[in-house]
């Protein structure tokens, strides 16, 4: 069998995405763990026929088989040289809902997150939530036997799925489910070879049923092995047997879930320990206040989220003084007052602990979600940790009774100090599963060397205190070779058994659980022997702070935070196309695999690479939404930098970039320039040559003219500001720039505008940066800091209008021109909101402002608003204005991003992005709502996607003088 007669014969039996270019094999390569390894092919199937037709492929031609979710998981159970299925873009639906009987039967690919919010109508829930709910898959939860923070109250997945629906290796599809005690009930509903597997798994489990006693770790959090020891000779449920098998039995098409209520009412506490010891101590008691769920977080988490731009807020609002670690203590029930009285009863006991004070209570929904969120990330705030040793999973899923979790976090540290590493440790202190991850830098031999050890030491430690070395995270590679040793010979036989009798041939996810790899193989590591960059390059931008441009690749622990579709803004291409290559995560493995040679020579520029990267829509919401700070925005904008070098500038983006040097010139022939929005002709035509979308409306050229510096010169008495006039503020919406002088000069503030006498207006080079021409891009950055620099030492504010522009002033151009001048202009921009909330905070302005002639205002953030945290200053600004509704539309980018939803190539991506939230809430919103969009393509997407306009903060205010 050839590669290309399997993928010949996939692509002409089956109507799903066949992937076999090195790119895409490269990119699913990888999962959250340190593994990698290449797969054979990848298929995205349409449906369950698409999923059977491959299925029946690859047994004929005896290719194995790996099935795929998310891709989030942290033991390898997803990677091998195999044909891999990835059911999570097209295998996603809920296809039953029985709300009496508290039970939903939906696809495999569909995130955990998503199906709660479909099932929030009926009340009802899924209870199971691991920390990437955002993005984890039913299928790859049920796969790995997953769990969560309030497992001490719901269980684990075993516990609540109660029927599978799967394709056999034989190519039978059977339904896993309660069986009788007499199996010969069966008959009726179910298939000769799911009576004998019942058969075959009854005598497996009463012949090891002794051996099972004793073996087993009476811990809820046991997931190694195959699930033999939840069988019975009663009744029992088969599917429990599928659930945790690492999809080595079977490929699971449907999932019936068992549902709950959803918890009326929830209250949280947040316990602050003076040490990491008191805490552990301290669980146990806690738990049996009647804790729906018990969490963890040591120092370096506690740390981390203070130091994070996307959590520190939070984060100063939980955490008292400088406790060395944190249990966060949930209680949920149907009356808020009896879990008040909960709350209490928490405090009385952490001040009978000594501990009086120490818990921040959290009563309301918005602040427990901020807590939860912070929780949530908590392997990604660690992944964050600067340096090349990074916190390693191999030993983070242990779990150990309750009355030995001090001790054992005692001798785990006494580990770490015997090979001169340090340790994180977050979790499930409820259930003793601790996440404990040692700082290894395993591109180092003696590093790896250290991993054997460490896991071979803890897991003799967990098995004295008779706790599980698997608690939730699967065995996958780094796991499964150490089942024998915890659980036994006899039963590691058992096991194999069971792989035997349903997968005679290996079909499915061969060397997980049975017959594994040495977990320390480093042929299977992500950073094998020889890793390194293959050749050197110099970048455009300064990389230093993240060690150079491989390491902040590197950063990406393919963790898959970017998948979530929630109401945040990260990752808007992934959302319209749902591809893994229109992803962060992918674009940074891509970038990595180039960089490394792993692709081939001058793979970095190549025209693949350009595909990957070219949806990036430059939102730099990962910058902030990522926990690791991976800025693809910023690596776009080297990778173009070496592209256009190697492949030239076409014209449509050539005309993009050199927008400010020749607006000038343009704006005085708008009259003419305008007339293409008026011709059809004109529109097909520029379409054609210029790859501008003729669907599209063009801004208006607007004729204007700025005063030159020193017009409007500093009055005393009045707080000094330089106004920056950007080039689409300047020569398409001017109004926005008047308003913004009435505004300030009302405030109480002597407005000067940044503009050099005699020349043309200043460019920030946001327009040269976004196709790739950083040395333009250098030469505005060197003219505008010049400019700037004279006031900036003065101290006196550079306030902007347009988000992407005054913000290049704090990110791009001290990348560009690292240095104290950059440095200190950079300190001294601000957006026009930011200058008002802050100085109106501080009491040195005030604005009088009246009734709008609309009681309520729906705001769009444009996407760097929301990545430098300015939002709240938007919305707090604005909520000055008496009797205004102010509310923030939940969405992502707007879709248009810059000149990206201009080009023809792009029209639908753009559309498709605007309508996953913008869009659909600006139609619904009455005629006597006004829209607020800061962003200047913001406001033109929404007019044209909508028909309604939309105005920068600053017209609004100005309107309410």
């Amino acid at each position: 069998m050839s590669k290309g007669q399997l993928f010949e014969r996939l692509r002409r039996e089956v109507r799903g995405e066949v992937l076999s270019d090195p790119l895409s094999r490269g990119l699913y390569s990888c999962d959250a763990s340190f593994y990698q390894i290449e797969p054979l092919g990848v298929l995205i199937p349409q449906d369950e026929s698409d999923v059977e037709a491959a299925l029946a492929i690859a047994r004929q031609m005896g290719v194995p088989v790996i099935a795929r979710g998310a891709g989030t998981s942290q033991c390898g159970q997803v990677l091998g040289r195999a044909l891999i299925i990835d059911t999570s873009k097209h295998l996603d639906r809920l296809l039953d809902l029985d709300a009496p009987n508290r039970t939903v039967t939906v696809q495999p690919g569909i995130v955990v997150d998503r199906l709660n919010t479909l099932l929030r109508p009926s009340g009802l829930f899924f209870p199971v939530d691991p920390a990437t709910s955002s993005r984890a898959t039913i299928g790859g939860m049920a796969g790995n036997n997953s769990s969560g923070s309030r497992s001490v109250r719901y269980g684990i997945m075993a516990d609540n799925v109660q029927a599978i629906e799967a394709v056999l290796a034989d190519g039978q599809r059977a339904r896993f489910s309660e069986i009788p005690e007499d199996l010969q009930e069966l008959q009726p509903g179910g298939t000769p070879r799911l009576l004998q597997l019942a058969n075959r798994l009854r005598q497996l489990h009463a012949r090891e049923k002794e051996e099972l006693d004793r073996r087993v770790p009476k811990v809820m959090r046991h997931v190694a092995g195959y699930n033999l020891h939840r069988l019975s000779q009663g009744r029992c449920n088969l599917a429990e047997m599928l659930v945790g098998s690492e999809g080595t039995l079977a490929f699971f098409t449907r999932l019936q879930l068992a549902l709950q209520p959803i918890p009326a009412h929830r209250v949280l506490g947040v316990c602050n320990f003076p040490s990491f010891y008191s805490a552990m101590q301290a669980t146990a008691g806690l738990v049996e206040l009647g804790a729906s769920a018990v969490e963890l977080f040591d120092r370096s988490v506690i740390e981390l989220a203070q130091a994070s731009p996307l959590f520190r807020d939070s984060a100063r609002r939980f955490v008292k003084g400088d406790p060395q670690a944190l249990l966060l203590v949930e209680f949920t029930g149907s009356e808020h007052g009896a879990l008040l009285k909960k709350l209490d009863a928490l405090e009385q006991a952490l001040g009978d602990l000594g501990f009086a004070g120490a818990v921040v209570r959290a009563e309301d929904t918005a602040f427990q979600n901020e807590i939860w969120t912070v929780r949530k990330s908590g392997l990604n705030l660690l992944m964050s940790m600067s340096g090349p040793a990074k916190p390693v999973a191999f030993i983070e899923d242990c779990s150990v009774p309750l009355q030995h979790l001090a001790e054992y976090s005692d001798c785990l540290v006494q580990i770490f100090q015997r090979h001169k590493v340090k340790g994180t440790f977050y979790g499930h202190a409820s259930v003793g599963c601790l996440h404990v991850r040692p700082l290894l830098d395993l591109k180092q031999k003696a590093a790896v060397k250290a991993l054997r050890a460490i896991a071979e030491e803890t897991h003799e430690l967990v098995h004295r205190f008779k706790g599980s070395h698997s608690g939730e995270h699967g065995d996958g590679i780094v796991r499964s070779e150490f089942i024998e040793p915890m659980l036994g010979k006899r039963l590691a036989a058992a096991f194999r058994e069971v792989k035997e009798c349903f997968d005679p041939h290996g079909l499915f996810n061969p060397g997980r659980i049975v017959h594994p790899p040495r977990m320390d193989d480093r042929s299977l590591f992500r950073y094998p022997p020889g890793y390194g960059l293959s050749q050197p390059i110099r970048t455009a931008l300064d990389w230093s702070d993240q060690g150079g441009l491989l390491g902040a690749v590197e950063m990406c622990n393919n963790n898959g935070a970017c998948r979530k579709r929630g109401a945040e803004v990260m990752c808007p291409s992934y959302r319209a196309t749902r591809n893994e290559h229109d992803l962060t995560r992918g674009r940074a493995n891509a970038l990595r695999l180039a960089l490394t040679g792993q692709l081939g020579p001058d793979a970095f520029t190549s025209q693949e690479m350009h595909r990957t990267l070219d949806l990036c829509i430059s939102c730099k919401a990962c910058r902030r939404e990522c926990p690791m700070g991976v800025d693809m925005s910023r690596m776009k904008i080297e990778f173009l930098d070496r592209f256009r070098q190697r492949h030239g500038i076409p014209l449509r983006d050539r005309l993009v970039a050199y927008l400010p040097r020749y607006a000038p010139l343009a704006s005085k022939m708008g009259w003419l320039l305008n007339l293409r929005n008026r011709s059809g002709a004109l529109s097909w035509l520029g379409e054609r040559l210029a790859g501008i979308s003729a669907r599209r409306t063009l801004p208006r050229w607007q004729a204007v003219r700025l005063p030159d510096e020193g017009q409007g010169a500093h009055q005393e008495g009045r707080l000094p500001v330089l106004l920056l006039p950007d080039t689409f503020n300047t020569y398409f919406d001017p109004e926005n720039l008047s308003a913004a002088r009435r505004v300030l000069q009302a405030a109480g503030c002597s407005v000067m505008v940044a503009k050099p006498a005699g020349e043309r207006p200043l460019c920030c080079g946001r327009t040269f940066l976004s196709m790739g021409l950083v040395g333009q891009a250098r030469r505005e950055a060197e003219r505008t800091l010049a400019f700037l620099k004279p006031w900036a030492e003065k101290g006196i504010p550079i306030v902007g209008l347009e988000p992407s522009c005054l913000l290049t002033l704090r990110d791009e151009i001290p990348a560009l021109l690292p240095g104290k001048e950059a440095k200190r202009v950079a300190e001294q921009a601000l957006l026009f909101e930011e200058y008002l909330c802050s100085r109106s905070e501080s009491g040195q302005i005030a604005l009088d402002l009246d009734r709008l002639p609309v009681s309520k205002l729906l705001i769009h953030g444009h996407c760097h608003q929301k990545a430098f945290g300015a939002m709240p200053a938007l919305l707090n600004t604005l909520r000055m204005i008496p009797d205004l509704d102010v509310q923030p539309i939940e969405s992502t980018c707007c879709g248009m991003a810059g000149s990206f939803g201009y080009d023809a190539d792009h029209y639908e991506v753009s559309m498709k992005i605007a309508e996953l939230s913008l869009l659909p809430a600006v139609r619904q919103a009455d005629h006597d709502t006004w829209i607020a969009a800061d962003g200047f393509s913001c406001r033109h997407q929404i007019r044209h996607g909508s028909g309604r306009p939309s105005f920068h903060a600053a017209r609004i205010l100005a309107a309410a003088l």
